[in-house]
This record gives structure tokens, C-alpha cells and sequence, in this order.
């Protein structure tokens, strides 16, 4: 059963080249009541994040936590909005964590 505040993080690698990658995260509300706001993270794997647009991004031993932009962190239920980076080091799917306030 959905709960207020909870929301999912879809990671996708758009592009890919020698010694880096370009992805696209995907932020879906799956609770009952609208988000005021949202923060994604997960584990960086070697990589270094070299730019990110539609977030502000915090990275911290090896791990990025991204935080919505001042345009995209209010989601009513079932919304969805994203943000992009380039990163340098190997492309990887890694397991994403998304909590909504």
C-alpha cells in the first residue's frame, strides 16, 4: 500500500564512452499525498559525477545523494520529473534509494 512521501528512482545510462557515461534518473511519487520535495542516492562505484542538471548533488565516500531543484520537487501522486549528470569511470546500473518529504 502507498504511503505519503514515498517515491521510486529509476536509473538509465543514456549514453556511454572510453572512461565515462551519461545517465538519466527518473523520480516517480508513488505515495497517497504530494511531495514537497525528494533526494536520490546511491553508490558511485568508482565513478566521479563531472556535471548534473535538474538537482543539486552532494557526494560524500563514494556515494551521491541528489537533491530536487527549486522547479522540480513538488510531485502530486503518481508525477514524475528527472535529472541527468556525466560521469567519469565505468558505466554501471547501480540500486538507487528516493525518499520524499
Amino acid at each position: 500500500m502507498p504511503v505519503p512521501g514515498a517515491c521510486t528512482a529509476q536509473f538509465r545510462t543514456v549514453a556511454s564512452w572510453s572512461g565515462g557515461y551519461q545517465a538519466e534518473v527518473t523520480v516517480k511519487n508513488t505515495g497517497t499525498g504530494p511531495l514537497t520535495g525528494w533526494n536520490v542516492s546511491w553508490d558511485l562505484g568508482g565513478s566521479t559525477v563531472s556535471s548534473l542538471w535538474n538537482g543539486s548533488p552532494t557526494v560524500s565516500a563514494g556515494r551521491a545523494t541528489v537533491h530536487n531543484a527549486a522547479h522540480n520537487g513538488a510531485l502530486p501522486p503518481g508525477a514524475t520529473t528527472s535529472f541527468g549528470f556525466t560521469a567519469n569511470g565505468p558505466t554501471g546500473t547501480p540500486a538507487t534509494h528516493c525518499a520524499g518529504s
